[in-house]
């Protein structure tokens, strides 16, 4: 796992089954929630087959592909494991048409299997002179075709492009019962209404997914750092960059930042925008930042000629792996950044060792009709993504704006009321879709639709 604190178990009496990296403690190494057998999947076929086999011996099965995952959704005490990392196929195609769609609705799309990863992907399209709109982490190894999209899928560039559920044209899935079905609008639609934003692991095996492709387009870059030598001078310089949003993501801006009572520091691209426009548009923000601080704020700009430079310049590093990881997050309403800046930043600098700012939504993220796909309807009001490593600050996080949703893939799993933070209004048609495609509940994760039926270890029914 990304995260090793998921593949420990803690038992009701607070002893753990684990193995530790460090052998001088002289404990034993335990199994954990590591599962006990697997099965490397490399075909249709071994999906078909793990599928069947563990309905018809009622185990407990997990799907996992890099095992990055906020909430230990792909592994499990005592399962069997349903591997689907080496499911690399990928086929781009100049004139894509969905499955049962009219002769001439084509795309330029791409199909990647379950296992391929987004380094693979980037390097797919690069090679077509195309752009995918997709995840961004350090070496590109979140999975392309599972849980991201699954979850909605953010990117720095969704302002402009929109979500992965919103560029995702296809599914191939495994059900429960062992049936390979193509999944778009006008097959199996409701599955593919589900798996757009409605969680990975829940309603089928993805084995493939087709997303549209864009023309490339150049893009500038913006960093800014600035250090406070007060809270006045934190709250001041926080509230103008936090009012700076909602007209950002209007102009196709994203990327991501740190905030705290000591410190700021923000890296934003944005696509078809030159190096002059750029400066010009963050310029009033920088000047007064550096005479609130006496000078203890700068910027640098870039520009690349396309996506890939920037990518590789950015996010070309190892994978982010070994760190116990939990999170909790808020998605921040436009309304609140327009009109009640400074009672957002109150907020954020309240919260002990500071929050990140996913600027992944907004812009084109709000174009698309909230009913269109499974994701929560909130993501389409959302300007940005607070994000708390404690998950005693989750009160804290709801005061920025009480009742808003969170995205499940950067989420906790002390959620009050899950069904409301992650799916909103779209809960009772998720767990309809869910039980249509898998009447038995094989596909059981943390915090899921369908998961509330049954206990805290996800093994045994509540009735």
């Amino acid at each position: 796992m990304q995260s090793p604190n998921f593949e420990t178990y803690i038992f009701g009496n607070g002893t753990i089954s684990a193995c530790y990296l460090n052998t001088t403690l002289g404990v034993p190494c335990g199994q954990g929630s590591v599962p006990v057998i697997g099965v490397d999947a490399r075909s249709v076929g071994d999906v078909q087959a793990t599928v069947q086999f563990a309905s018809k011996h009622n185990l407990r099965l997990v799907i996992k592909n890099t095992g990055h995952d906020y909430l230990g959704r792909s592994t499990a005490r005592g399962s069997i494991l349903l591997w689907t990392h080496h499911l690399k196929n990928i086929i781009y195609e100049e004139a894509f048409t969905p499955d049962g769609a009219p002769s001439g609705e084509t795309y330029k799309a791409i199909t990647l299997g379950a296992g391929v990863q987004w380094y693979e992907a980037y390097d797919a399209v690069e090679a077509e002179g195309r752009f995918i709109l997709g995840g961004l982490s350090a070496g590109g190894s979140v999975g392309a075709a599972g849980g991201w999209v699954q979850g909605g899928g953010h990117s720095a560039f969704a302002a402009t492009h929109g979500l992965g559920v919103d560029n995702v044209l296809q599914f191939t899935v495994v059900t429960a019962s062992g049936k390979y079905l193509t999944v778009n609008s006008y097959k199996n639609s409701d599955l593919f209404w589900a798996l757009r934003g409605g969680g990975g692991g829940t309603y089928a095996v993805v084995i493939s997914a087709t997303y549209v492709t864009h023309d490339r387009f150049p893009l500038s870059e913006v960093g800014f750092q600035a250090n406070f030598s007060s809270p006045e001078i934190a709250k001041t310089v926080i509230t103008e960059y936090i009012r700076l949003h909602p007209s950002l993501a209007d102009a196709g801006w994203g990327g991501y930042s740190y905030l705290s009572a000591k410190d700021i520091l923000f890296l934003y691209v944005a696509p078809n925008i030159s190096l002059a426009n750029a400066n010009a548009t963050l310029d009033p923000f920088v000047k007064l930042a550096q005479n609130a601080t006496g000078g203890l704020a700068g910027a640098f700009t870039r520009h690349y000629d396309s996506f890939y430079p920037w990518y590789k310049a950015t996010f070309g590093t190892e994978g982010q792996v070994g760190t116990h990881v939990e999170l909790a997050s808020r998605l921040l309403p436009r309304d609140m950044a327009e009109n009640h800046a400074a009672e957002v930043t109150d907020v954020i600098l309240g919260l002990e060792g500071g929050a990140a700012i996913n600027f992944i939504s907004g812009g084109a993220v709000s174009r698309f009709d909230p009913d269109s796909a499974g994701l929560h309807p909130a993501w389409r009001k959302a300007v940005a993504q607070a994000r708390q490593r404690l998950r005693s600050k989750l009160d804290i996080l709801d005061r920025l704006a009480p009742g808003s949703a969170t995205y499940y893939n950067e989420a906790t799993l002390y959620e009050r009321d899950f069904k409301k933070s992650f799916f909103g209004p779209h809960y009772q048609r998720l767990k309809s879709i869910k039980a249509k495609y898998d009447p038995d509940t094989l596909f059981i994760v943390a915090s899921g639709v369908g998961s509330e039926d049954w206990d805290g270890e996800l093994n045994c029914r509540r009735h």
